[in-house]
């Protein structure tokens, strides 16, 4: 009887022993487990704000992308552009810059002109190399009285030519008024705008400009008299 009562007491002793021990191990197990929940959890976080950091990235690269063609676009015609807006600031620039203006004539007038080409081989008349001493060429003009060297510019309906005088003449026609000899090429391009047939013959039917403007620029330093025009050796 007496051991039976040891055997339980000591039965309840142990199992409370027992139960103590168990909710021990119970509590010592929860509370090895927390950190590795915990060293998860902060692992999910980094992980997620990786990505996160990523896909900013991502998000910036595509946005570069999208806005560095439109820059490079911008870039590319802005010079053109700029270059564009300079010629035409230099286009407007010319346009209000007044006209430049050529010598401003000593003495002009209007007659009538006939054409020559003297060098001495007789054809047409020829009588001879120029008095001038120069050699016969396109631009050379034939008074019967300015001194030679004499700038002279010649209009015939709206085409232009500016010689100089390198020969005596015309002889008797200046004294019905034709008082200016033109070389073979000056005639026919005021007539027309065309080319002699030859240098010797203008390749048209007409002989003579009426209304020929001449324009002394410069007088020359050569033999002859300043002034309006005179017939040949008056």
């Amino acid at each position: 009887m007496q051991q039976r009562a040891i055997n339980a007491v000591l039965t309840g002793v142990t199992g409370t022993a027992l139960a103590g021990m168990l909710v021990a191990g119970v509590a010592a197990a929860s509370d090895d487990s927390a950190p590795g929940e915990k060293q998860f959890l902060t692992q999910e976080a980094v992980a997620a704000q990786q990505h996160d950091a990523r896909q900013g990235q991502a998000q910036n690269k595509a946005q570069n992308k999208a806005e560095n063609p439109a820059q490079k676009q911008t870039e590319n015609k802005t010079p053109a552009g700029n270059a564009e807006q300079q010629q035409k600031q230099r286009e407007a620039a010319k346009e209000s810059a007044p006209a430049k203006k050529g010598p401003r004539a000593l003495l002009s007038g209007t007659t009538t002109a006939s054409y020559f080409w003297d060098d001495g081989s007789g054809v047409r008349g020829d009588t001879g190399a120029p008095a001038s001493g120069k050699p016969m060429q396109k631009g050379m003009f034939a008074s019967p009285s300015w001194p030679m060297l004499t700038k002279v510019k010649v209009s015939y309906k709206g085409r232009t030519v500016t010689g100089f005088v390198g020969d005596r003449g015309p002889g008797e026609p200046s004294h019905r008024g034709i008082m200016l000899d033109l070389d073979t090429y000056t005639f026919r391009y005021l007539l027309d705008g065309g080319k002699p047939k030859n240098k010797y013959h203008a390749g048209s039917g007409q002989g003579h400009l009426k209304e020929l403007k001449w324009e002394v620029l410069e007088w020359g330093k050569g033999a002859g008299k300043k002034g309006k025009p005179q017939p040949f050796g008056s």
